[in-house]
């Protein structure tokens, strides 16, 4: 039997969804029972084999030899897609990389749903690569790509913020002008939609989308800010050089706290040139603690640990940041307001994006009767409050911010191929 399904494939977390029999759509379980998979990969060097999702993550964080890629999806649309890295002996292509963590998703999706899944919506961002649309066609002709040489035979896409949409127009009695804010792991977008019972029945929506827009800002980013604001000073960054004529070179920095670019600097070029930093440097001893944590390959536990302590400020005013390195530790006090300072220049460039969506709508603010956020980085304080500020009188609609995009392309996927 073959299965007609929508795939999110994100770029901190994955589903797969399908209909059931009553034409109600679901998400199918991808990890032990549970329906979300985070986009990650780990392969291990002591038994040769590739780890996926939550179970890829518990073997990096024991400390099970091996490499740890997450923010997948990042690389599509940029210089790094052509790029390869090293695993052991063997090299892998980033391509070839997406390729196999979207064929497991395959495979978990089909063994859950009891078929051969051929026919499949993918969701994608409004804009992959911001102000490029050459290469944002680019970017969506490497995803097709790659799911394609997985198996699948019809291939079509939609929107992730329309998706979400389609989602949450099951609920709704009356027509409303909703605003979709989907801001996930690595992209922000909008989307002006008229949502209705009446026109959730028809299989063209293209006249009930009156404007998108997207901005390449998400949780990834995020982390990549909290990062360089609270913990890479911690490391060097912002400090000079003995002479005092000179900042330290930034990049490495950005490098260490940016997911996908961790891994290029673990190679014998970075060591020369940072202990080269490190003897000019008048915080010789900030830049050795970095040196170490690179020959150790922490790289990605260290982001990780400032994800989870940008997930600890949604709930509490401030956080103790430790982080081990060798026998000392990166310590630094993280405060609400010090992630809302870091997050300012994003947050006023989703709030233009935003302006600039309702323009190309031809709506003005009091016009919205529904706010609709989805995603996971709509839970961060800094971004959530200014959202509602920004729309007082609209209705606030919290959807299952790690599903609603399935479920949606998982609607989409029936008509499209029914």
């Amino acid at each position: 039997m073959t299965h007609i399904c929508g795939l999110d494939f994100g770029t901190s977390n994955s589903t797969f969804a399908q209909l059931n029999a009553n034409g109600v759509p679901h998400l199918l379980g991808l990890e032990d029972g549970k329906q979300t998979i985070p986009s990650v990969i780990f392969f291990g060097f002591e038994d040769d084999t590739i780890h996926f999702g939550r179970q890829a993550v518990a073997e990096y964080v024991t400390g099970a030899e091996g490499r740890l890629m997450r923010s997948l999806k990042s690389v599509l649309g940029t210089a790094l897609i052509g790029d390869s890295t090293r695993v052991k002996a063997r090299s892998y292509a980033f391509i070839d990389i997406l390729g196999i963590f979207i064929a497991e998703l395959k495979r978990r999706a089909e063994a859950e749903a009891g078929g051969v899944i051929e026919n499949v919506v993918v969701g994608r961002p409004v804009h992959f690569v911001d102000e490029d649309p050459v290469a944002d066609a680019e970017a969506q002709s490497q995803l097709e790509g790659a799911v394609r040489a997985q198996g699948f035979k019809h291939i079509d896409f939609q929107f992730e913020p329309i998706a979400a949409a389609l989602d949450y127009e099951r609920q709704v009695t009356s027509e409303k002008l909703a605003l979709i804010v989907d801001l996930g792991g690595g992209t922000s977008d909008f989307s002006v939609v008229r949502v209705s019972p009446e026109r959730a029945k028809s299989v063209d929506r293209a006249g009930d989308i009156l404007a998108t827009a997207g901005v390449h800002i998400g949780g990834t980013d995020f982390d990549r800010l909290l990062s360089m604001s609270k913990v890479m000073p911690e490391l060097g960054l912002g400090t000079r050089t003995k002479d005092g004529k000179r900042h330290l070179p930034v990049a490495p920095y950005y490098d260490l706290s940016t997911w996908h670019r961790i891994n290029r600097l673990y190679n014998a070029q970075t060591y020369r040139d940072l202990r080269g930093t490190r003897n000019e440097a008048q915080a010789p001893e900030r830049v050795e603690m970095m040196i170490e944590l690179i020959e150790d390959r922490l790289g990605h536990r260290l982001v990780g640990a400032v994800e989870a302590a940008k997930i600890a400020l949604s709930d509490a005013d401030s956080t103790e940041f430790v982080f081990p390195v060798r026998d000392q530790n990166i310590e630094t006090l993280m405060r609400i307001g010090d992630l809302t300072a870091a997050l300012e220049n994003s947050v006023e460039r989703i709030e233009a994006t935003i302006a600039e969506t309702l323009r190309r709508a031809g709506v003005a603010l009091g016009d919205i009767d529904s706010l609709i956020l989805t995603g996971g980085s709509t839970q961060v304080p800094a971004i959530a409050g200014r959202l509602e500020a920004l729309f007082p009188e609209a209705e606030l609609v919290r959807t299952d911010v790690l599903g609603s995009v399935g479920l949606g392309l998982a609607l989409d996927a029936a008509r499209k191929f029914r």
